[in-house]
């Protein structure tokens, strides 16, 4: 077989496999992961609470050596990698957060504003890759040995124990395959696939203790990490790929490495999982990242085809070249990959908290919608969530019911305060988190590829980061907004309505009498994403008010970031909330991250929707993305220019994100109907891709409402 031949039988694998994972386990409202399905009863969590979850370090260190001795081999001899994840530690916990420090305090604001705290989430912080290149896992070991010597307090020795453990169980694990893999080659009749799994059983002989040196053994490494940290705890933040690995490259090209070959490893390495990779954009200098494997990466990406996440960071400097054959990918393959991030805005928004200009050119896209200094900040990213739309129903009826006149002035005042105390609330969970978090899920993977936590014996969670930019979340932008707008519009401008008749149809769900009308007046008010319209300007007030409760909140050793998302959650927060000003109905879906609600434009929608959101951006270096969903009729290789100048000018205008769905409406609402009909269909669902028919049908209605009503 040849590296197409080979590819082409892992990408139909890998459908088999995401066919049995919705077979065996139904639907996954989620990034598409590269798991798969484990064996039945093989491995069990050990529960070392009454409440049948675990909690602290060394129930963590259990849970994850008994699963790495036990954990089944993968080796597919087309792969030119060997490992596979299968088990979930965190979602297999029946409780997330350890009842011995609770939150009670919190909880009423945090149920009275629909706040997703954070508590206890998963890590959404990026590692450093290259350190776990340069020193491999022997190398870990020698570190964890040499800083044990400086911290000799019981309990950090016992820190050092516990991770040590870890890498070994790894090492464990790393070594059954070779095992396995030579298993494989003695058994195998062709030559060809016998040769490859001999080689597999070398690469992984070789990095089992020293760094990797080869373009395949630096991959292989990182497979492995990745591989034991999502198992661990999902960890899916990725690094600049293209500079990660061209050392490596340009080292094997220059002794006989083709180019088909490489190809054929960045292709495997993509497959194994679609960890969140950059290419392009700035080193720390300024200096453009684009070299030859930069265009390998796009090139490995179209042979497989499918979930990916891969980021183009635009900057002034980029390689036109580089930003042509993204642009290109997108249109091509139409799978809602790559997508762009702007590096003017993040660099300069980060600069804002006070970082050199260096420092924030460093911070890269590694997830969903969030930039990470990689080893180096925790951060919460895209964990903690405020909910304005349920804030502003909160405002509007505490008015209602109050004896004060109302108005929009009156509105304004109260949905600003509870705002601030819904933030605060936010804030105040994610302190109680860092506080906790190391009784309840320390970072025993990512520790290792961290600045700080090994050398201070201390949790990344607990004072083993060099820094503590903390993001925060607004989410329903458009709907407070328009909502605002419509009542200004329609009540005190032109008195159309009154508050008791607003009111009323909104109690009613308008469905009562004339509900249809007065929703149809509501809903055509001047709205956010209309140029110079009071939907606009109260979006930006509702930007102000929120980035300056966040920015509040900011104390010594630890930033406050807000931006502007709401991942997936758009269901989840819309159902907590009722009839809103805007005319959305109760209970739907509230707005999506900083987009304006679906039909706002009324010229060019793809201009009028890159404005708006660049003017709405938070400016603290994290993002507000645009979800641009483009209809096939316009993504054509004729208007690649047309989309890379739209793309270009969002971010010069201060965009810093661009989610992007390439989608035929007749495909989707096929697929919605019979998604088992289309197995290979991918659509990027918010800051991720996802097979379409992994997803829910509540979250398929989502991205079909979003493209239809577009």
């Amino acid at each position: 077989m040849n590296y197409d031949q080979k590819l082409a039988s892992l990408r139909a694998r890998k459908l088999r496999q995401t066919r049995e994972k919705i077979e065996r386990e139904g639907v996954l409202d989620e990034d598409d992961y590269g798991r798969i399905v484990p064996p039945e009863g093989l491995w069990k969590i050990r529960p070392n609470h009454p409440d049948g979850s675990f909690y602290g370090f060394d129930a963590w260190t259990d849970n994850f050596c008994s699963l790495m001795a036990v954990h089944p081999v993968y080796v597919d001899p087309d792969d030119a990698f060997a490992g596979r994840w299968m088990y979930f530690m965190s979602k297999m916990r029946p409780n997330k957060w350890n009842p011995a420090y609770p939150y009670d305090h919190l909880k009423a604001d945090i149920a009275r504003y629909d706040i997703i705290c954070g508590i206890g989430d998963d890590a959404h912080f990026a590692p450093d890759y290259r350190m776990g290149l340069e020193l491999g896992w022997g190398g870990l070991l020698e570190k964890i040995a040499a800083c044990r010597k400086l911290n000799p307090s019981p309990g950090q020795q016992h820190f050092y124990d516990l991770h040590e453990r870890a890498v070994r169980s790894v090492q464990g694990w790393i070594g059954r395959h070779i095992a396995e893999a030579e298993r494989l080659a003695a058994e195998e009749p062709d030559a060809g696939r016998r040769d490859n799994l001999l080689a597999m059983a070398q690469v992984n002989r070789n990095i089992l203790n020293r760094p990797p040196e080869t373009l395949r053994e630096a991959c292989q490494w990182i497979v492995w990490y990745h591989l034991a940290s999502r198992t661990y705890n999902r960890d899916g933040a990725g690094a600049q790929i293209d500079a990660l690995l061209r050392p490596y490259y340009e080292r094997d090209k220059a002794l006989g490495l083709t180019d088909d070959e490489a190809v054929y490893y960045l292709a495997c390495l993509l497959i194994n999982d679609p960890v969140y990779w950059q290419l392009g954009g700035p080193d720390e200098t300024g200096r453009d990242q684009t070299s030859r494997i930069s265009f390998l990466v796009l090139e490995a990406a179209g042979k497989i085809d499918t979930s990916l996440n891969i980021t183009v960071r635009v900057h002034d400097g980029l390689d036109p070249e580089l930003f042509r054959a993204a642009v290109a990918c997108l249109i091509r393959y139409k799978n809602g990959w790559p997508r762009f991030s702007g590096d003017k805005a993040l660099v300069e928004g980060f600069m804002r908290n006070g970082f050199s200009a260096e420092l924030a050119r460093s911070r890269i896209a590694v997830g969903c919608n969030w930039m990470s200094l990689p080893g180096l900040e925790y951060t919460m990213n895209d964990l903690v969530k405020v909910n304005m739309a349920k804030v502003f129903e909160v405002a509007y009826d505490e008015l209602l019911a109050s004896d004060a006149e109302p108005s929009t002035g009156a509105l304004w005042r109260g949905f600003e305060r509870h705002l601030g105390r819904a933030v605060h609330t936010a804030a105040e969970g994610i302190r109680h988190h860092l506080k906790y978090q190391k009784y309840n899920e320390p970072e025993l993977l990512l520790n290792l590829l961290s600045h700080g936590p090994l050398e201070r014996g201390r949790d990344v969670s607990d004072g083993g980061a060099e820094y503590y930019n903390l993001a925060i979340d607004g989410a329903g932008l458009a709907v407070v907004a328009d909502s605002f707008a419509a009542l200004e519009q329609r009540v005190e401008r032109e008195g159309r309505l009154t508050w008791e008749e607003v009111t009323r149809h909104l109690r009613e769900n308008f469905e009562g009498e004339g509900g249809v009308a007065v929703r149809k007046l509501l809903q055509t008010a001047p709205r956010y994403g209309q140029e110079d319209s009071p939907g606009e300007s109260w979006a930006l007030r509702v930007r102000d008010a929120f980035v300056a409760a966040v920015r509040r909140e900011t104390e010594p050793g630890r930033v406050f970031i807000p931006g502007f998302f709401s991942w997936a959650n758009t269901v989840g927060f819309g159902l907590s909330v009722g009839a809103t000003p805007n005319g959305r109905k109760a209970a739907t879906p509230i707005s999506h991250g900083a987009n304006p609600v679906p039909g706002f434009a009324l010229d060019d929608a793809s201009l009028s929707l890159a404005t708006c959101i660049a003017r709405i951006q938070p400016g603290y270096g994290n993002t507000a993305p645009m979800q641009w969903e483009i209809d096939p009729s316009l993504a054509r290789q004729d208007n690649a220019e047309l989309i890379g100048a739209i793309l270009r000018t969002h971010f010069r205008m201060g965009g810093t994100l661009v989610n992007v769905n390439v989608m035929d409406r007749e495909t989707v609402l096929a697929a919605h109907e019979n998604p088992e009909k289309y197995p290979e269909l991918v659509v990027r669902v918010t800051g991720f891709t996802a097979y379409f028919s992994m997803l829910s049908p509540r979250f398929r209605q989502l991205v079909v409402d979003r493209i239809l009503e577009n």
